[in-house]
């Protein structure tokens, strides 16, 4: 078997590097962060004014409402979780986050006639809470983990709206203080200064900053322009009003491979404006997932329609033209089978 050259083996070195720094979760690169930034060489850099951060514009930061709780990668797809006009929002809202993080995110677990009397709900409403966070999250183990824990994704920022316009805020500020810039001047001034075996390890840092950076900046540059292309869903959180747009498009758009940005969004979630948070991918909707959300929103407020008169329907209040036959394919993805007497 042919050996490897030293330099296409360092570049394979490094790809898989960024590979795995793409799809790491917040709380381990917080902890790489912390790691790196801790380092001897890092801090001497930093005095020597080779190394310094320069803040992300247009981002500040924000809490995590579900602290201390993932969103399961198996509630992808749940409606709920992307409707800001729905009933779990509305009553989220009706609870107030006070009172929801009380009663519904406590570590001391209440009954659900419980919750209803100190959130002066319906003990109905406190139990669709209650089941809608048991489908959607997971109480996540910081100490102890569980020995097969499922999968959740990992929280990154949250969306806000101020003067009725969305405006991005991230959760961790060790992540998102700002970007790494290094002066290469001051950086060759600094390496003469220091023995050869130090040099190498100098170096070895910043490349490690340099793809810690890489990750950030694209996560962020993505999240600006799905900020700006979701904007009028976020401000009303109208499901519907979501473009349509794909991770090969915003690929091209930010100049960036498609497989880098597939493992950047793949295992990330946002918090939305209206508290619920929802897979990144949810804004990244492929036409055919918004024709999907649109059957199931009609589907379910109008379980007996045929499937004749869901495509009329679709065609009338979604311009969404779909034949008699993909109805009833979609249908069965779905698992909405038709119940009571068809209504053509």
């Amino acid at each position: 078997m042919p050996r490897l050259s030293t330099k296409t083996s360092l570049s394979l070195q490094g790809r898989l590097k960024l590979a795995h720094l793409l799809e790491m979760p917040e709380r381990e690169l917080d902890a790489l962060v912390r790691r790196l930034e801790s380092k001897p060489a890092f801090r001497q850099l930093k005095a020597s004014g080779v190394l310094s951060v320069a803040p992300f514009p247009k981002a500040g930061f924000t809490a995590r409402r579900f602290a201390g709780w993932g969103l399961k990668t198996s509630s992808e797809g749940l409606p709920e979780l992307v409707d800001g006009e729905g009933d779990v929002a509305a009553l989220m809202k009706k609870v107030g986050q006070k009172r929801f993080e009380e009663c519904f995110l406590g570590e001391n677990p209440l009954k659900d006639e419980e919750r209803a009397r100190r959130c002066r709900i319906t003990a109905a409403e406190a139990r669709r809470l209650r089941e809608f966070l048991d489908r959607a999250y997971l109480l996540e183990e910081f100490e102890k983990p569980a020995p097969l824990p499922e999968k959740v994704f990992s929280s990154v920022a949250g969306f806000a709206l101020e003067e009725g316009k969305p405006v991005l805020g991230f959760f961790n500020r060790e992540i998102w203080k700002g970007r790494y810039r290094v002066d290469e001047q001051r950086l060759n001034v600094f390496l003469r200064g220091v023995p050869c075996d130090e040099q190498e390890k100098v170096r070895g840092l910043l490349k490690r900053l340099e793809y810690v950076d890489l990750r950030k900046t694209t996560l962020y540059r993505a999240l600006e322009a799905l900020m700006e292309a979701q904007a009028e869903y976020l401000r009303t959180g109208d499901p519907d009003k979501r473009q349509a747009l794909t991770q090969r498009s915003l690929a091209v758009a930010l100049g960036v491979d498609a497989s880098v940005l597939n493992r950047l969004v793949s295992n990330k979630s946002v918090q939305l404006p209206w508290g619920l948070e929802a897979p990144l991918k949810a804004l990244l909707p492929s036409g055919k997932k918004l024709a999907l959300d649109r059957l199931y929103e009609l589907v379910e407020k109008e379980p007996s329609w045929s499937d004749e008169r869901l495509r009329r329907e679709m065609a009338q209040r979604f311009s969404v033209h779909l034949s008699r036959r993909s109805i009833t394919q979609y249908r069965k993805d779905l698992g909405l089978a038709r119940r009571g007497r068809p209504q053509s």
